[in-house]
């Protein structure tokens, strides 16, 4: 098996001598041999692990067997816990579903931190076949047809060459040892339904159902190729994003021929459905503000765009600047606060908006960095008079999910900065400021 996974990424062209990948590892069959084959191929990896909490003491055991196997191949060892099915019910999603948003999401996070260049699962050729089926069961797409490719984006699949046989016939050999996931065997999970009861009919047909499947999951993935390539010029032309959020132009969607799947597709990686792409199109006509959620992602048809932001699934909770000159991070960005500094003559205070120079002798610390909440007020930047940040923010024709995340800073109780937006008139520089301090929000 390992020349065949050595053949394999070498005809796939998955992973270079000097890139680094992190492997999921579950701690069951599939993934222990993946460790293993990497190890033996001599590439450079380490392993991360998701404890669901969805099994109590045995989820605790599948953690720790786990480290030990990082232990025993040398490697750094990542893990988390999520509460599994508290995200599930919240978001009124199925347990599986959940899960796998939770993990990738936190695998996009470690690969990002610790600079690996891919994230590799275990899946093989019968979770193939198990995919193709499950989606032409609830009803797909182009992507659901060809099931699970070797390769998308960060994501590599180096074992997808293999059939679940190949991996029982390696641990034999090899002497290895796993865990086994005693759901697997439960057929309230769907995907073990179809494994368990729906396969062996399907292969009283076909023997060779396996390597039937994965001829036809080639074809569909040149098909879907050729459509990746349209999309990938169409989200060029119509969609962009900032730090807060991805705009989809929907006036230039209107347009398009096939419209719906076309916005299938570009919202697909925000988890919307196709349901909901037909519902959001037949919205482009309607007032602003009709509001799509996702377990992930809020989507605002707004004016002219459609505004999509990511979910925090962490609650931000406000923070307290004790001194100047430091970074403070909150949610993906960054509030740098300057040192304070003399002014000097012919000084010209900048005006962007991710800028704030303000006169240093009226700001007291501790200062705080909190989302703004209704009722709050302050004078804008060249008026001498009240006014609340939720008609602030109306002037300012701000999308409601965006709203959400403003944040301000404030010094003893008093309004400095709507971030990104405008200071208050009376923290402003004037002819009689001795220091500054400048600001920067990224």
């Amino acid at each position: 098996m390992l020349n065949e996974f050595l053949t394999f990424i070498n005809k796939q062209n998955l992973i270079q001598p000097s890139q680094k990948v992190l492997l999921a590892v579950s701690g069951g069959m599939d993934s222990v041999v993946m460790c293993d084959l990497f190890s033996k191929a001599k590439l450079d990896f380490a392993i991360a692990h998701c404890n669901f909490g969805l099994r109590g003491e045995e989820s605790n055991e599948d953690e720790m067997f786990v480290k030990k196997l990082s232990i025993k191949y040398k490697v750094p060892f990542y893990v988390t816990t999520f509460q599994t099915a508290d995200f599930a019910e919240n978001e009124k999603i199925s347990t599986q579903m959940a899960a796998r948003i939770l993990r990738y999401e936190w695998f996009e996070k470690i690969r990002i931190q610790h600079q690996f260049d891919y994230i590799a699962t275990a899946h093989h050729q019968n979770d193939v076949l198990e995919t193709v089926l499950l989606n032409l069961t609830k009803g797909t797409g182009i992507a659901g047809l060809h099931g699970i490719r070797v390769k998308k984006g960060h994501i590599i699949r180096p074992v997808l060459f293999a059939e679940k046989e190949s991996f029982f016939d390696y641990v034999v050999e090899n002497q290895i040892i796993w865990r086994e996931d005693s759901s697997n065997e439960s057929n309230k999970y769907q995907r073990n339904l179809i494994r368990n009861e729906v396969v062996p009919l399907l292969k009283q047909i076909n023997p060779n159902l396996e390597n039937t499947i994965q001829q036809t999951v080639e074809r569909i993935t040149a098909v879907e190729d050729i459509f990746e390539q349209e999309m990938e010029m169409l989200r060029e032309q119509i969609t962009w994003s900032d730090s807060q959020a991805i705009y989809v132009n929907y006036k230039a969607i209107q347009t398009l021929s096939q419209p719906v799947i076309k916005l299938a597709e570009l919202l697909k990686p925000y988890h919307f459905s196709y349901q909901q792409s037909q519902d959001i199109f037949e919205a482009f006509d309607k007032e602003s503000g009709k509001t799509f959620l996702t377990p992930t992602h809020t989507l605002v048809k707004d004016r002219t765009e459609l505004v999509i932001t990511p979910k925090n699934l962490q609650a931000f909770t406000s923070k307290t600047i004790e001194k100047n000159n430091v970074v403070v991070e909150f949610g993906d960005r960054m509030l740098n606060i300057g040192e304070f500094t003399e002014i000097e003559e012919g000084f010209v205070v900048p005006t962007a908006k991710k800028l704030a120079c303000l006169d240093a002798d009226k700001i007291r610390f501790p200062l705080q960095l909190r989302k703004w909440k209704e009722g709050d007020w302050f004078c804008p930047l060249g008026m001498n008079k009240k006014k609340l940040i939720s008609d602030f923010l109306i002037d300012q024709k701000v999308p409601l999910n965006l709203k959400k995340e403003v944040y301000l800073l404030t010094s003893n109780g008093s309004i400095v900065w709507v971030i990104g937006f405008r200071i208050d008139d009376r923290f402003k520089v004037t002819d009689k400021t001795a220091k500054i301090c400048l600001m920067e929000v990224k």
